[in-house]
């Protein structure tokens, strides 16, 4: 049996960011997740964390919320932590899943101490705000359930059951 391949392509202020194969996990009809390799060259040092050549992204995107969540794991699978983006709802269509980036992010490390909001500088410069006042909201919204969902019990897990 093959494993099915998607194209999961990111764009940000309408402009393809990343584009990249990844493999289907699962799609339960309102999420899909799927597998992939670091897709970027080289290194990428955020100073909390490095995301490198061999690590492994399992990637969760939803069709109904303002955010996907990466689960982040060395090549020999040790867990780094969840790199979670805002964006608008997934669309998947054809193959690809396709996913728009609204600025906002955050990181959690992989024993939750550390949950940081990033970005912030970022989204408010957009002007998403002023350009599509409701998107602007559900993305603050989405950041601030992913902040209180990385506190509570379970952390980030508790999205993925």
């Amino acid at each position: 049996m093959t494993t099915a391949t998607l194209t999961v392509t990111l764009t940000k202020a309408g402009r393809t960011k990343i584009r990249y194969p990844a493999a289907l996990v699962a799609d339960t009809g309102d999420r899909i997740s799927v597998r992939a390799p670091w897709a970027a060259d080289g290194v990428r040092d955020f100073g909390f964390v490095r995301f490198e050549p061999g690590d492994v992204f399992t990637e969760h995107f939803w069709r109904t919320r303002w955010y996907a969540v990466k689960e982040v794991r060395t090549g020999e699978g040790v867990l780094k932590g969840w790199y979670c983006d805002v964006t608008r709802p997934a669309l998947v269509r054809g193959g690809e899943v396709l996913v728009e980036d609204l600025d906002l992010d955050l990181w959690v490390s992989a024993d939750g101490a550390s949950v940081l909001r990033l970005d912030e500088d970022e989204f408010a410069a957009s002007g998403l705000a002023q350009s599509d006042p409701r998107a602007a909201a559900e993305a603050v919204r989405a950041l601030d359930a992913l902040a209180a969902q990385a506190h509570a019990p379970g952390g980030l897990s508790g999205l993925l059951t």
